[in-house]
């Protein structure tokens, strides 16, 4: 019994780590999204119309975030699968979350009126939190 304890300690531990390796690599990540979003909702978009700025954001942050979630926040956990199909995999939950972002933004900027920046808090941690929890049981399984 001491043992299985002793396991899940230490599983525990272990997803603790992955969580803040994932929390860093996030936050690059999410450096990244912003370098692109903020100037073009602030010089090409109007504010009404922020929520497309949230593609191109995305597909230059998830090209990034691919490489930097595969080989440090995962690392160690689970398989690496040859092809495309993995990759396909963290697009698709990436996708999830440029998704709920776009609906976050969206609901923000368009409807309720606020500045292009306000909604970028809860749309970051709303899809941080669902991204996490996909890539580690779908994606770096």
């Amino acid at each position: 019994m001491a043992a299985l304890d002793i396991g899940r300690q230490g599983e525990a531990r272990a997803m603790f780590w992955q969580l803040v390796r994932f929390g860093i690599a996030g936050g690059i990540t999410t450096l990244i999204y912003c370098v692109v979003y903020l100037p073009l909702t602030a010089w090409v978009l109007p504010h009404a119309q922020a929520v497309y700025a949230v593609p191109p954001s995305f597909a230059v942050a998830v090209t990034c975030g691919f490489f930097l979630h595969s080989r440090f926040s995962f690392r160690g956990h689970g398989t690496r699968a040859p092809g495309l199909s993995q990759q396909a995999k963290f697009v698709a939950v990436q996708a999830t979350g440029m998704a709920l972002n776009a609906i976050v933004t969206w609901v923000g900027t368009a409807k309720l009126g606020l500045a292009p920046w306000v909604p970028l808090l809860p749309a970051i941690v709303l899809a941080t939190m669902l991204t996490f929890l996909l890539n580690r049981y779908l994606v770096f399984k």
